[in-house]
């Protein structure tokens, strides 16, 4: 008696379930997909399956750096060659770069080069040491602080082996063999301008500001810098309010794709805010002047 009353009402209940899918499918839809909703769909989920951290741990560090070379070589074929000043502006940024690169946990061959484009407002780092800034973003500095936090940022991205989980899931996904580095070439370049995983982010943000700090730099330029782009996010991302900044269009869609890859800014600013209360850093307010001073010798610019 108990097993009939059993199968009855598991009969029932599949009985509700196959009348509500059908009614489910055959009621009129309030809001058809489109074909460019199911595009972005896909897209979504492709950029957001290359950011999953992988912790890999198969390269040694040498492969590491051979890589981060051809890379960079490739990029150095892509960029036109600085003016004097730019180059002047990229020693600046060498110098301050090397300043906290000393005290990263792994010794790397750290390079800091300037990607003279006043619209590119992005920094990003490739495996092994190579770090780029764009000189967009650099026009939106105000102390040498701020530049060495975002340095800082990206150099811990190498120091943590993000760049490196970067190269050895998209080989992955793409059946290469990490032996070989001319196959790992058939990565595209704008591959390593996208943010990475939101909590690699927050990892390089929170090491960064370590990192700013033990070389001699105020915590507050993370703050500043964050707080610059809550700001800019709001006038531009999502139009709270009106544009202060005269940024071109181009700048714009870069300032957007920085957006769209990167966890938002006023998270950012309370994860440096929260740093600075637990570490007691409240008396490092004191910045340096972002502040480029040469002489012009045969038309080149020196220190």
């Amino acid at each position: 008696m108990k097993r009939s009353v059993v199968f009855v009402a598991f009969f029932l209940i599949l009985g509700f379930a196959l009348a509500g899918l059908y009614w489910s499918q055959r009621r009129p839809k309030s809001a058809p997909v489109s074909a460019n909703a199911i595009l972005n769909m896909a897209a979504d989920a492709q950029r957001d399956l290359s950011r999953i951290p992988m912790h890999f741990t198969l390269l040694s560090d040498e492969q590491e750096i051979a890589i981060g070379k051809e890379l960079a070589a490739r990029y150095a074929t892509q960029t036109r060659k600085l003016t004097p000043e730019e180059a002047g502006l990229e020693k600046y940024v060498t110098r301050v770069g090397n300043t906290v690169a000393l005290r990263a946990h792994r010794h790397l061959p750290y390079t800091f080069t300037v990607l003279p484009d006043h619209n590119m407002i992005n920094a990003f780092s490739l495996p092994g040491g190579p770090v780029y800034i764009g000189e967009g973003m650099l026009d939106l500095m105000m102390s040498e602080d701020e530049l060495a936090n975002v340095l800082a940022h990206e150099v811990e991205h190498i120091d943590h082996f993000h760049c490196v989980e970067r190269v050895q899931l998209e080989a992955r996904l793409k059946n290469l063999n990490l032996d070989v580095l001319g196959a790992l070439l058939q990565i595209p370049l704008d591959f390593w301008e996208a943010g990475y995983h939101k909590d690699e982010e927050f990892e390089a943000d929170r090491e960064g500001i370590y990192l700013a700090v033990r070389s001699g730099y105020s915590p507050y330029g993370a703050v500043d810098t964050f707080e610059r782009f809550a700001k800019l996010h709001d006038e531009y991302a999502i139009h709270a309010q009106s544009p202060e900044e005269e940024l071109s269009e181009l700048a714009i869609q870069s300032l957007n794709g920085y957006f769209r890859s990167h966890p938002l800014p006023s998270e950012r600013l309370a994860q440096a805010k929260r740093i600075i209360a637990e570490q007691h850093w409240e008396d490092r307010k004191a910045q340096k002047p972002f502040r480029v001073e040469y002489e012009v010798h045969n038309r080149e610019y020196v220190k």
